[in-house]
């Protein structure tokens, strides 16, 4: 393979033809999913491939994998530290009451996560490092920009600039950073805006977490012991507000998700720094609404809520976004016989990949056609990937980006045609078997006829 197509128009990133692959077109007949058929000459693809691993992919899952143990371990040393200072009995119950906003975020996260699921171990780096990382940072340099502001106007209620000000530039910018970092880690599969929310989402979690344990751990200490301030609080932060961190660091995942998945390293920087406006000023506001006193519940049902249900609003609008981007661009395989024109909308809707689900569990193949849905959407953000790249290749780091892209690609189709053959085996050895027994019983009764 050579280049993902030719261009009619550059700017619009449009393809005139499809690239050419060294096999034939296939026939045109039913995908599976929406009959129990079985055609021999179906998916004729060549065997797949074996491709060479590049030394470079192991070095970088090797540094991910040191990354991720050194991460956890500042995590654990994080919450020890913090355990120590409050008391282990404390901690303990702060920290069972600081899970349930944490579950409810994470469930969540995996809900927007579930049409292109991010591995898992950038994840759970993502959430080490706003537990642990992002704290630490944040106490190191706040502790000093402060004092700064502070130095500009020494008439101000330091409270307030401390909530207002300076929390939400300091604890966005740790955050971000930690975004920022799982961009250059995983910028294979770091290709859009939903990846953005949840690796945000997940750092903003992390920090949520630790955060709560130390003011759940603070209610319940200047309270000498009493539940009334820790409830308090706890409603406040962990039912009235699971999310506020992470909408907040979410526009900041937006923003370097969309220059990831429509520009190179300089577009992600600089969204990276304009993502960072609306994360502070989204927390600096709601941290304002806690100086209001009496009015902060009217502030609450008239701001906060109204964010948060444009928040839900946008998250499904670019579920839906994702959902097109993978139907168009698997389209593109069409005219080459990759995908049938009826596989596509199997693969790229969710009622499409229910009713594949539904088929292929019904001859215990549903962890294989998990992984075909899985390589198939990857496929499609690869591709994507490939066609911004090819509206202007310049510089050896980017001809070596789009090279690796189209290695990517060709890997990923190989894989594909392995995983539908081993699913069409599976299909035709239930079809096969199925059959059997029916002409054992037809068999059967027609002896016990004869005999009668």
């Amino acid at each position: 393979m050579t280049d993902p197509g030719h261009w009619q128009n550059s700017a619009a990133g449009a393809p005139q033809q499809q690239p050419h692959y060294a096999q034939a077109p296939l026939p045109q007949v039913q995908a599976p999913g929406t009959a129990l058929s079985y055609t021999p000459d179906y998916w004729a693809h060549p065997a797949p491939i074996q491709s060479k691993r590049r030394s470079r992919g192991l070095t970088a899952k090797v540094s991910n994998i040191i990354l991720l143990c050194v991460l956890a371990l500042v995590t654990m040393l994080t919450l020890a530290f913090f355990a120590l200072s409050i008391g282990a009995n404390v901690f303990l119950i702060c920290g069972a009451l600081a899970l349930i906003p944490l579950t409810i975020c994470i469930a969540t996260l995996m809900w927007i996560d579930r049409w292109e699921p991010e591995p898992r171990t950038a994840l759970l780096l993502a959430f080490c490092w706003g537990a642990g990382m992002a704290v630490i940072t944040t106490l190191l340099v706040g502790s000093w920009v402060q004092p700064l502001l502070m130095g500009t106007n020494p008439s101000a209620d330091a409270d307030l600039v401390g909530a207002v000000i300076q929390a939400p530039l300091v604890e966005e910018l740790c955050k971000g950073a930690g975004v920022l970092l799982l961009f250059f880690l995983r910028r294979r599969t770091f290709d859009g805006p939903i990846d953005g929310v949840v690796y945000a989402g997940m750092i903003a979690a992390g920090f949520a977490f630790t955060e709560n344990i130390l003011y759940f751990g603070q209610a319940l200490s200047e309270a000498d012991g009493a539940v009334g301030g820790l409830v308090g609080i706890f409603i406040m932060r962990g039912l009235m507000s699971p999310f506020a961190h992470v909408m907040f660091t979410a526009t900041l995942g937006v923003c370097v998700g969309y220059a990831a998945r429509n520009g190179g390293t300089l577009m992600v920087l600089g969204a990276w720094v304009v993502g960072l406006v609306p994360a502070m000023l989204l927390h600096g506001l709601w941290n304002g609404s806690a100086f209001l006193g009496g009015n902060f519940f009217l502030v609450y049902v008239v701001l906060q809520v109204p964010l948060f249900i444009l928040s839900i609003v946008g998250i499904i609008l670019l579920r839906r976004s994702e959902a097109k981007l993978t139907r168009n661009r698997l389209a593109d395989y069409v005219p080459s016989g990759w995908f049938t024109q009826q596989e596509v909308p199997m693969l790229a809707t969710g009622s499409g990949r229910r009713r594949a689900l539904t088929w292929s569990k019904t001859f215990a193949a549903g962890p294989i056609m998990k992984e075909f849905i899985r390589l198939a959407t990857r496929l499609a953000f690869t591709r994507q990937r490939l066609l911004v790249d090819a509206r202007g290749v310049a510089g050896t780091s980017a001809a070596n980006r789009f090279s690796a892209g189209q290695e990517l690609e060709m890997q990923l189709l190989n894989e594909i045609t392995g995983v539908r053959t081993e699913l069409l085996s599976r299909h035709s050895q239930a079809v096969w078997q199925a059959q059997n027994v029916q002409a054992q019983q037809i068999h059967a009764q027609n002896n016990w006829q004869q005999h009668r």
